[in-house]
């Protein structure tokens, strides 16, 4: 490769590597995993490259190469390669350390072999003294000690940057060469901050907004349409309207509530008059469109926060009542798996293509505007049920075929379970 050629491609190759994880993170909805592991495969790309370009070297050092004078000598044909790799290894080693992101090389057992100027800053660590030090040691006064521990570590989000308590940083732990690992840690505070502030506007105006519409909602049933006989779908209309904006005011409130909170009550929500409860609310709902059934074969109750959990599980129930047809079926149910206990909410609605199911649970998101404002929902429901699960240590699992149904499980692990209190499971039985 002629020296004007190697001089600037391995800036470009960079350069391109990380413009195309910056615009794919970007796009993917700012999800900083994918911006991160993104740059981690243009630092692998790049070093790829310069094992290649060794290779290369290596065999022309025995034959000769078009691109050099064959009259040169094979040492000095050698030696010229090995300076434009040692500058290519140079140049590849001043980027990463100029990245804004941290980035630490270890080995299998977790020792800083390198890093990069934004670890000193974001992490704390420090040259020389801090090479060849396992990582999980430095790091013992911080979040991401534990975190170092776990076998197959989940990516770590909004925790505190070690070097700078202030900061904010998202972390992540990828495979990188043989057994080793790459670790990569953003800095999300400003983007913190400004979700702070939405979240502390949604919060205020929720607050302040429920007061008139209170007093609106008051008004408007003070009003009889038999006075106004010609008026009367519109105040119908009027009352159906305001009902729904208080709702999801009362909504907005709840969610601001939950993404503020940490952890949950530990108290005990037996499951057995909860599921009581739930049929008799979908029942209500329904009045006799549908037939709702209970199938409980889990002899579990569950240890968190009896409020918030009834208010995630009975929006399952109040959805599929919505968008089921008349003289669908809808199955509660209630059972032990391997890993813990699942309660499902299964229909014969309308089902949900494919390509709505990874955008349920986001703010107001839509799969027909619609049949969702015919059926009075805020569109809030789903947020509220994922945020109620993750302070519960659970996840939200759905499953749809267009035209068939929907089935939505909320899969508990074994932390959140016991065993039902001998006087309530003889109460139930008496009743």
């Amino acid at each position: 490769m002629p020296a004007t050629q190697s001089t600037w491609k391995l800036p470009l190759l960079l350069t391109i590597c990380l413009v195309a994880g910056g615009l794919a993170g970007w796009f993917a909805g700012g999800h900083v995993a994918t911006g991160v592991a993104l740059v981690a495969v243009a630092e692998i790309v790049l070093l790829l490259t310069q094992l290649r370009h060794i290779a290369k070297s290596m065999m022309s050092s025995r034959s000769p190469s078009p691109y050099v004078d064959p009259d040169q000598p094979r040492h000095d044909r050698f030696m010229m390669r090995s300076r434009r790799l040692a500058a290519n290894l140079h140049d590849l080693r001043r980027a990463a350390g100029s990245l804004p992101d941290a980035i630490v090389l270890l080995d299998q057992d977790q020792h800083v072999r390198w890093f990069n100027h934004a670890a000193e800053s974001l992490l704390g660590l420090r040259r020389p003294q801090d090479r060849g030090v396992l990582l999980k040691d430095k790091l013992h006064n911080s979040e991401l000690a534990g975190w170092l521990q776990e076998a197959s570590p989940e990516p770590l989000n909004d925790v505190s940057a070690p070097g700078q308590p202030s900061r904010h940083i998202n972390v992540t732990l990828l495979p990188f060469g043989q057994r080793q690992r790459l670790l990569l840690a953003r800095d999300i505070s400003h983007m913190s901050r400004l979700e702070q502030i939405r979240r502390d506007f949604v919060a205020n105006v929720s607050h302040e907004l429920r007061t008139p519409l209170t007093v609106i909602h008051g008004y408007l049933e003070l009003l009889d349409p038999e006075d106004v006989p010609h008026l009367a779908p519109v105040l119908s209309e009027m009352r159906a309207q305001s009902k729904r904006m208080g709702q999801i005011v009362e909504d907005l409130l709840t969610l601001s509530r939950l993404e503020t909170q940490d952890h949950v009550g530990e108290e005990r929500v037996p499951m057995a008059p909860l599921l009581a409860t739930l049929r008799k609310e979908a029942e209500a709902l329904s009045q006799g469109r549908h037939s709702v059934t209970v199938e409980s074969s889990a002899e579990l109750d569950l240890l968190g926060s009896p409020k918030d959990l009834h208010s995630a599980l009975s929006n399952l129930v109040s959805n599929a009542v919505r968008y089921t047809p008349t003289g669908g079926r809808i199955t509660i149910r209630w059972e032990r798996t391997a890993e813990g206990a699942n309660y499902s909410v299964i229909d014969t609605g309308y089902g949900i293509p494919a390509d709505h199911l990874s955008r349920l649970t986001e703010r107001f998101y839509r799969v027909s505007s619609s049949r969702s404002r015919d059926s009075g929902g805020t569109g809030l429901g789903l947020s509220i049920v994922k945020h109620v699960l993750s302070l519960h240590q659970a996840r939200l699992d759905i499953r749809s075929t267009p035209g068939q149904g929907s089935t939505f499980t909320c899969c508990f692990g074994r932390e959140r379970l016991l065993a039902p209190e001998i006087h309530e499971s003889r109460s139930l039985e008496n009743q």
